[in-house]
């Protein structure tokens, strides 16, 4: 673990995850029989700020919940997880946000219903302005109000933090957006929709010119492919092969196990490999926040 522990916050969604397992997915009209049922603390923003803080960063979170049990069992789960949560909000008059995700054949298909995560207002971004300027960096997704995105990027560079979005559900995106971005994080099907380009050179390529510092895509098995302002070509980082369980948030392991890193003044490259390797061990096991690793797990995967 790094000596100076990073500071990381976390600007985000916070779920429940309703998980359904089955054989296959069902075909359009069609009822089938699953295996199993669980409920599990899930949302994207509240997942990577798991991942960071299991890895070992001082992690705050900004985020809302509704007044109802289950944003208190998910309060209490962040706690527990050493997450900060002084800044989240509790919603009188609002459901907390939920998931309904279905794992089969190896993938997985996920419907969102927001609930308190669209009652996230710019002053809830103000007050937090202290714990964002001495933060080494900022984590953004997009299932918070995309107006809320893009107020909390404004601040934070202009207070000079680096902000990683992570642009997903992907969704058009404002150049003032971009501009405000140090790392865009897409997978593959992201960058080409944010684009309109047929190759992932040119969707690179393209962001560059938008005004983004550094665009990271994951590419699954394949690995990552990354290039930042000033290089003449992308790098690419290969994946590692291992047993499928569940992919549900293995994106967000990658993206808070990167966070951890670049916070703690790491490479990107050196970054990239260390986030490779959390996701890799989050997909062998069973649900989002309960499968991501460990730094001293991730470390003994990196030192065979």
């Amino acid at each position: 673990m790094e000596t100076n522990q990073p500071k990381v916050v976390v600007i985000g969604s916070i779920n429940m995850d309703m998980v359904t397992r089955a054989t296959r997915f069902p075909k359009k009209g069609e009822t089938i029989s699953g295996v199993s049922f669980d409920q599990l603390p899930g949302g994207k923003g509240a997942n990577q700020a798991v991942a960071c803080a299991r890895l070992g960063a001082a992690v705050s979170m900004v985020g809302a919940v509704g007044n109802d049990p289950t944003g208190k069992v998910l309060l209490k789960q962040l706690q527990d997880e050493k997450v900060n949560t002084e800044w989240i909000q509790v919603i009188d008059n609002e459901t907390t946000g939920m998931a309904q995700i279905t794992v089969a054949e190896e993938d997985n298909q996920i419907i969102i219903v927001p609930g308190a995560n669209f009652a996230i207002t710019k002053s809830q971004i103000d007050a937090a302005k202290a714990v964002i300027q001495a933060a080494d960096l900022i984590i953004l997704q997009l299932e918070i109000p995309l107006e809320i995105v893009e107020y909390a990027a404004e601040v934070a560079a202009g207070l000079g933090v680096k902000v990683i979005l992570n642009p997903a559900p992907a969704q058009p995106l404002s150049d003032t957006l971009f501009s405000n971005v140090h790392y865009l994080t897409p997978n593959e099907t992201e960058l080409m929709y944010l684009t309109k380009q047929t190759s992932v050179k040119e969707g690179m390529d393209s962001l560059l010119k938008e005004g983004v510092q550094g665009v990271i895509v994951t590419l699954g098995s394949e690995g990552v492919q990354y290039i930042e302002k000033g290089d003449t070509a992308s790098s690419t980082v290969k994946g590692r092969l291992v047993e499928v369980i569940d992919t549900t948030g293995a994106g967000d392991t990658f993206n808070g196990a990167l966070a951890y890193k670049l916070a703690g003044g790491s490479n990107v490259t050196d970054a990239i490999e260390f986030a490779n390797v959390a996701a890799g061990l989050s997909i062998m096991r069973f649900g989002a926040q309960t499968g991501m690793p460990t730094f001293a797990e991730v470390q003994e995967v990196m030192n065979t």
